[in-house]
């Protein structure tokens, strides 16, 4: 990986980000899976070594810094959670769990010696649940959906025995209680069996089957499906009368909410590694699905200072099992055109079992991966899952045999275009652009998802259709179907108020969020987050057109500016100035924007002393690490900067400051001390 040009690199963290955000999608949004756990993990594992191997070039819209997936269109209503739900960083070997421990010494200044305890449960392969508790009576129950809003699902969870309505002795006023829903194997199969008999869907999975149930608009069919649940932690708490993780789990336990019975403190990374290989030799004989074993620093202490990063916190970790694989046969090749114009290989397969999952189709990725592997339909293919959920083609048992290889195309099979792959890129791509119906309607879907504007209603078979009909040619159309309401209404399905509000929840839209709204443009490199960090910094979208077009033309202050941004490197610079260079994507930003007014974009930040300043930390930290002082530093609002500059507004100085302190002084700069710097963090509570 080390031989990776930086631009093959930074092309593959692109793929990785889009694809895991799509399988992420089908997982978390739609229950329906593609691909094993094991595939999914080692998608997730490719992006993390090489972000580790090129830390300059992680994405903001990069799967470590993301939870979940967005709650899909659902007849349940959303919950905000007061208490982010995270998820959790992956380990996949001894080695890996090792350096999770040195980590988590590192971070708190510990000796290499010192002993960290860590709590070991095994991972249930369910749905994320929180459960809120307020004066010990259960009043609401929600879903994980992106970490930050999920589904109301209070009415089916009181059907499920496990989780009681009233909390056992003295609890908090408020406690919320976290764990996973899950369907036992046997009682997977004998429901499958029901599903069957009566002609209903048949589920995948124990997951999905879980899924299914509790997110059903009828508490009566959840109820009629035998769901169970085991707690692994906590929200929001008015007050965590214990000061362990296994304590307070065995508090939890004590109000009569069930954790896993494999729970164990362990005081060494030997007895972890002890307990893990117990944990996967009773796997099969468990009565429900699991996929690896958690590790959690067992003091509470220490996990509020080892706080969190993007989507999962410093102090806990997931020790994947090893993969699942399967041999089939490889029957058809199909090409997907995307809305960035990527042909996308998708392989059929002859349906096979792997985990438990029934596989039938697997992304091939992209043409070096076809060669790579010498695929070709008729093929003989080895797959697996990774984790359970994401299924990869891994060994080609065939690819000797004397038969002619896989052609990959060189025209669209949408529009007949020209595919070719620019320099420095495996990806092979349409260059019909918005000729190329695939290209357009993606990218009008891409507009409207939950993401973006999130407009309900437009979904992606109407769009498809208005589209046909030569309604919808770019995203300013959307703002114009409020003339086209009596010719909607003569079409097939449509009555006065399922038209009336579509046409409400477009016009709902009128003053977007302008990162919302430059997300949905789909620039290629500029993903959600990339958005809203572009846009903290520019505020409104006519100044950051100004700059990408002037970085374009040349302006070196403009290109320091845009660089000068954490995340946003060479090729966003790059394809926001190809954007606004070509013309007709002028043509559909002005168009839109005269339909639209986003109001600048302002971003709400913890108040505190040193909010919106530049903050730079020199010489040694003792009573934290450089890293715990950046992370402090970026909750209270500041920016960690790693040089002195004329832009920094603070210097913390410990023991041994250098050539930074002497910067400091020489630019009239402020200078504090650890102890300060302490107050300032106690200060903003």
């Amino acid at each position: 990986m080390m031989d990776l040009g930086e631009a093959d690199a930074a092309n593959e963290l692109m793929r990785l980000a889009r694809a895991i955000a799509r399988h992420n999608r089908l997982y978390h949004a739609e229950d329906s899976p593609e691909i094993s756990d094991a595939e999914y993990d080692a998608l997730v594992r490719r992006n993390a070594e090489l972000e580790a191997a090129y830390p300059h070039l992680v994405r903001e819209d990069s799967p470590s810094r993301k939870v979940g997936h967005e709650v899909a269109a659902s007849p349940l209503s959303k919950v905000t959670h007061e208490v982010r739900m995270m998820s959790l960083d992956n380990a996949f070997s001894d080695e890996d769990a090792a350096e999770f421990v040195a980590r988590v010494r590192r971070f708190l200044n510990l000796p290499n010696d010192a002993p960290v305890a860590m709590t070991a449960e095994d991972k249930i392969d369910g749905l994320s649940c929180s459960l809120r508790y307020e004066a010990g009576r259960l009043v609401r129950a929600a879903t994980r959906g992106d970490g930050q809003v999920g589904e109301d699902v209070t009415a089916n969870v009181a059907t499920i025995s496990d989780i009681p309505q009233i909390l056992a002795g003295e609890v908090p006023d408020v406690f919320e209680i976290r764990g996973e829903v899950f369907m036992a194997k046997a009682d997977f199969v004998a429901l499958n069996a029901r599903q069957e008999a009566a002609g209903d869907k048949i589920f995948a999975n124990p997951r999905n089957a879980a899924a299914g149930s509790l997110r059903q608009k009828d508490a009566a069919i959840t109820a009629s499906r035998p769901l169970r649940f085991l707690a692994h932690g906590w929200g929001a708490a008015s007050a965590v009368p214990a000061e362990s993780q296994f304590a307070m789990m065995q508090r939890i336990a004590a109000w009569g909410v069930p954790v896993s019975p494999l729970l164990v403190r362990c005081e060494s990374l030997d007895q972890m590694l002890a307990h893990y290989r117990s944990i996967e030799h009773q796997r099969a004989d468990l009565p429900y699905d699991i996929d690896g074993v958690v590790y959690k620093v067992d003091r509470l202490d220490w996990q509020e200072r080892l706080g969190f990063v993007a989507k999962a916190p410093r102090w806990g970790m997931a020790h994947k099992f090893p993969a699942e694989r399967a041999e089939t046969t490889l029957e058809a090749i199909d090409i997907q055109v995307g809305r960035t114009g990527k042909l996308t290989p998708v392989g059929r397969l002859k349906p096979v079992t792997v985990g438990g999952v029934v596989v039938q189709n697997v992304t091939l990725h992209n043409r070096d991966e076809i060669s790579r592997l010498g695929l070709r339909v008729g093929d003989r293919v080895v797959l697996q899952r990774a984790g359970d959920v994401i299924p990869q083609v891994v060994e080609n048992l065939t690819r000797d045999d004397p038969r002619a290889a896989y052609a990959f195309p060189d025209h669209c099979p949408e529009c007949d275009s020209e595919a070719v792959a620019e320099e420095g890129e495996v990806d092979v791509r349409c260059t019909g652009g918005l000729i190329c119906p695939a290209q357009r309607t993606e990218r009008l879907k891409h507009f409207v998802s939950r993401a973006a504007l999130d407009i309900e209603g437009l979904g992606e078979k109407t769009i498809d259709k208005f589209f046909a009909l030569g309604w919808l040619e770019s995203p300013a159309d959307i703002f114009r179907l409020r003339a086209r309401r009596s010719a909607i209404l003569e079409r097939e399905g449509w009555k006065e108020k399922s038209v009336d509000n579509l046409l409400a929840a477009i016009e709902a839209k009128r003053a977007p969020d302008a990162a919302r709204l430059l997300f949905g443009l789909g620039i290629r490199h500029v993903g959600a987050v990339t958005a809203r960090d572009l846009l903290k910094r520019f505020t409104t979208l006519p100044a950051l057109r100004s700059a990408a077009e002037a970085a374009h033309g040349g302006d070196g202050d403009a290109l320091a500016e845009l660089a000068s941004i954490d995340g946003i490197g060479p090729a966003v610079i790059e394809a926001l100035g190809d954007f606004f260079h070509e013309p007709h994507n002028v043509a559909v930003w002005e168009d839109l924007l005269s339909e639209v007014s986003p109001p600048d974009y302002v971003v709400e930040t913890k108040a505190s002393a040193v909010s919106g300043k530049t903050v730079v930390f020199t010489g040694k930290l003792e009573t934290m690490s450089r890293d715990e002082a950046k992370a402090q530093a970026e909750r209270l609002g500041a920016k960690a900067a790693g040089s002195v500059s004329a832009k920094t507004d603070l210097v913390v100085a410990g023991p041994g400051a250098g050539s930074k302190l002497k910067q400091a002084a020489a630019l009239g700069i402020e200078v504090i001390d650890e102890a300060a710097w302490a107050e300032i963090v106690r200060a903003a509570g």
